[in-house]
């Protein structure tokens, strides 16, 4: 990330030119058609949609483009402009969950969930190209997901509406990849709108389009990539999800979203040991913060959202402990330049950090980050300021 990605219609066209041209170069055909998905910001709600909670991400410009077409065999090819080697399978393959491997599993994944559920999937060929940046915490995965599965549902013809994509998508990438996410990143690829945070429920899946007017209020979100390598986060990931599954079961509770800020003493009381409670301690009171967020969005208070973004951040340091310095190095000297609010985020460990800027002020914030991290002797970050996008899409 370096530019400003403002501009959906022109980061997506390029993304999709290039998705064309592999398609092109590899099969020697025209594809039937191009459908894109953006990566997420999450913009406060944190390791709480695995806990039946809230979250209110939004979507980016930046997104990732397969360009496809069917075949009359019932096989899939898919190839990507970071491999050189194109991956095929078949129906064998895409039935037994773990076959296929790497990134093309997440196209299997796809094909897998929709044939489980009864759907009658197309043999295709896929080409992918995309501009979200992995291992980034920006949801590469689920914008690879949504993309893939909206271009098979177009070319089958499958009746699939959008408000059950989202949950198949999560099933891909749980029982086919092996990655025990939650409901959260697939549901900004697939249901978001320009201008508007999606404000999810993640027991009923119940969501709202809360505007998020930016320009309006004369401010920014600025996106720092920390590019920070991520450090044993799959198996951090799933520790932290157990453990709130087992504070859940202690406590008598459905899930860490059934229980009330009001009642969160005494719910830690009731618990075996520090870390556990600290863990507690964060869902719940991110789960407020994600409803307090919601309801300055609803009344137009955008300017004052910043303290709970922070406060989001030092939870998940000291609580969650999930940041790595390169991440609190760029809050804090996001903060320290003047944002009104930062936070890391996405899974931890790694990743991304969003900052609520003054509109004119985004840069210079920029630079304080990047002169931190020289400081620190880190790699440099990523930069780039983003305005909320649309989701899943069919380009033509």
């Amino acid at each position: 990330m370096a530019a400003p990605a403002d501009v959906t219609a022109g980061a997506t066209a390029d993304v999709a030119a290039r998705a064309t041209a592999g398609f092109r170069s590899r099969y020697a055909a025209e594809p039937a058609g191009r459908w894109a998905a953006p990566g997420r910001v999450n913009l406060i709600g944190e390791h709480t949609d695995y806990n039946d909670g809230y979250v209110l991400p939004f979507a980016l410009p930046l997104r990732t483009v397969v360009a496809a077409a069917t075949r009359e065999d019932e096989s899939w090819t898919v190839c990507s402009e970071l491999d050189d080697d194109p991956v095929e399978f078949g129906p064998d393959a895409a039935d037994e969950p773990g076959r296929v491997t790497g990134w093309a599993a997440y196209v299997a994944g796809v094909v897998w969930a929709l044939r489980d559920a009864g759907y009658a999937v197309p043999g295709a060929r896929l080409a992918i190209a995309s501009d979200v940046p992995l291992g980034s915490g920006l949801s590469s995965s689920a914008a690879l997901e949504a993309a893939v599965l909206a271009a098979l549902v177009d070319l089958g013809g499958l009746d699939l509406p959008a408000e059950k994509q989202p949950r198949l998508a999560q099933r891909a990438e749980n029982r086919y990849v092996g990655a025990p996410t939650g409901i959260m990143d697939q549901s900004a690829a697939i249901r978001c709108r320009a201008g508007h945070a999606l404000f999810l429920d993640c027991r009923d899946e119940s969501v709202e389009h809360i505007p998020f007017d930016l320009d309006d209020a004369g401010l920014a979100v600025l996106v720092v990539d920390s590019r920070a390598p991520h450090r044993h986060a799959d198996g951090e990931y799933a520790a932290r999800r157990r453990s709130c599954e087992r504070a859940a079961a202690a406590l008598g509770v459905p899930a860490l979203r059934d229980v009330a800020v009001a009642d969160l003493d005494a719910a830690l009381d009731r618990l075996p040991d520090d870390e556990t409670r600290r863990r507690v301690r964060h869902v719940v009171t991110e789960d407020q913060r994600v409803l307090d967020t919601a309801a300055l969005l609803r009344a137009g208070r955008v300017r004052e959202i910043g303290p709970l973004l922070t406060a989001s951040h030092a939870s998940m340091r000291d609580d969650f402990e999930i940041t790595v310095p390169e991440i609190d190095t760029a809050v804090e000297a996001a903060l320290a330049a003047g944002s009104l609010g930062a936070r890391m985020t996405g899974g931890g460990f790694g990743g991304c950090v969003l900052a609520l800027v003054d509109a004119g002020r985004a840069d210079a914030v920029a630079d304080a980050v990047r002169d931190a991290y020289a400081e620190r002797g880190f790699t440099a970050p990523g930069t780039v300021t983003v305005l909320p996008a649309a989701g899943a899409t069919r380009l033509g």
